[in-house]
């Protein structure tokens, strides 16, 4: 069974699931976690303090909702939508990132954030 977490973000409460790589492991392994991110186009993403490598499942284009990995910043990445690296409507990243896992519900909330958020996440 894939571990499930709850970020809260400005006093709301969203959960995600993670997937069983050792990059989701390894993100399991540091929480609680509390991170600022910046807004990126319709993406968050803040360093995490995790040194992740990436493996076959790396990619650029990611589903919205997906949370993932970028390695040249340390980052945590929320994508919620296109990015300005994006070439259609599907979020893209600056370069390719691990996919950890996803959020459950609905991520329109993250729209309303602003540039720069707090984060705490938890196993839930």
């Amino acid at each position: 069974m894939s571990p499930k977490i709850t970020i809260t973000i400005q006093n709301q409460r969203f959960t995600a699931q993670l997937n069983d790589s050792p990059a989701a492991k390894q993100l399991l392994d540091a929480l609680p976690l509390k991170l600022r991110m910046s807004r990126w186009g319709e993406e968050y993403y803040g360093d995490c303090g995790l040194a992740v490598e990436l493996d076959d499942s790396a990619r650029e284009i990611v589903e919205v909702g997906e949370i993932a990995y970028w390695p040249p910043g340390s980052a945590l990445c929320f994508f919620f939508g296109p990015t300005p690296a994006s070439t259609d409507a599907r979020p893209r990243a600056a370069s390719a990132v691990a996919p950890l896992g996803r959020f459950s519900g609905s991520v329109e909330a993250l729209k309303s954030f602003g540039s720069s958020i707090e984060v705490q996440i938890e196993v839930e």
